[in-house]
């Protein structure tokens, strides 16, 4: 995989986990990096370091201003679009503002990169899409109805990117992610993810709560596969690979009591009392799907990929980072 020297990338979202660590990746194969974000849930200290770098701009604006976003989409040849409001529960206590930023905005990024001649869009897409389908692994082309605000909205932005690739000749790649998490991921917050969350809590000898008994799985993905991702799709020439979506994924599953238990052995090796830590389980929580699991099948056929990371390799490197940037 490699990309092309001054290729100029627009990164919506740049100061968020996997923004961020787009932003690292791409300054460091030389390419001409443009980061939007607005820092309502991303942070500047992800992308601090990149500030000086001549290859890098950081624009502090808002996708659901089209303005904004033409500004920013100016001179790109790709667009790797991860701005979003995140989290199930967010979206069930503020349906509006999810809608606002991840419908409207979404559809503002596109009219901006088409009228600025973006050669590709590219973007997050979510395994929330799957909804009540009970299929396992999860198939692209097999989707079940939503079963959140959320997820609704990233159905939507799947049938956007469509039409535009169709009535305006935009080419779009839809990478529905899969639990991603990895280094940067913040741990703090109402809506943290599980893996931050309880890396957070068990460092702080705290008991971890898990809704439910545990038994709920899913398809881990550590953020080097997602870079993986994002690079195939943006330098792919296969005709057939474009206009459509793909699982970015490991196309592995974890309980979340297994889950525990790898975190539990992985931090031990820094603080050995971590294992004596108490499991607490709680209710169900409204929204969750009961099982994840990924087919990767197509993007390994059309994109040629090939996750260099399991779940349990990437928690290793993860509770590195966490505990060396966290305790």
């Amino acid at each position: 995989m490699s990309s092309k020297l001054n290729t100029k990338i627009l990164i919506t979202g740049g100061a968020g986990f996997i923004g961020s660590n787009l932003c690292e990746y791409f300054i460091s194969k030389k390419c001409k990096v443009t980061c939007l974000d607005n820092l309502a849930t991303g942070h500047r200290r992800n992308i601090q370091f990149l500030m000086d770098n001549e290859n890098f701009t950081f624009i502090e604006g808002d996708i659901r201003n089209i303005e904004d976003c033409k500004n920013a989409v100016k001179g790109a040849d790709f667009v790797l679009h991860q701005a979003a409001l995140g989290s199930v529960p967010r979206s069930l206590l503020d349906p509006v503002t999810s809608n606002d930023v991840n419908v409207s905005g979404f559809l503002n990024m596109l009219v901006a990169s088409r009228d600025a001649g973006v050669k590709r869009f590219i973007y997050a897409a979510s395994s929330s899409t799957y909804g009540d389908s009970e299929n396992l692994p999860k198939v692209e082309h097999i989707i079940g109805k939503p079963l959140s605000p959320y997820a609704i909205t990233k159905y939507v932005n799947e049938l956007y990117a469509e039409i535009f690739s169709k009535t305006y000749g935009l080419e779009t790649i839809g990478l529905r992610y899969f639990n991603v998490f990895g280094r940067k991921q913040d741990p703090n917050g109402a809506y943290a993810a599980v893996i931050p969350k309880f890396v957070m809590q068990l460092m702080n000898h705290e008991s971890p709560i898990v809704n439910g008994d545990g038994n709920f799985s899913r398809d881990f993905t550590y953020i080097d596969n997602v870079i993986q991702m994002n690079e195939l799709a943006m330098t792919t020439n296969n005709s057939e690979a474009i206009n459509t979506v793909y699982n970015t994924a490991f196309g592995d599953r974890t309980t979340l009591n297994d889950l525990l238990k790898y975190l539990k052995i992985a931090l031990s090796e820094y603080d050995t009392a971590i294992g004596d830590i108490p499991i607490v389980y709680g209710p169900n929580r409204a929204g969750d799907i009961p099982h994840s699991l990924a087919s990767i099948e197509k993007a390994k056929r059309l994109l040629g990929y090939n996750p260099k990371f399991s779940m349990q390799e990437g928690l290793k490197e993860a509770v590195k980072w966490y505990w060396k940037n966290l305790k």
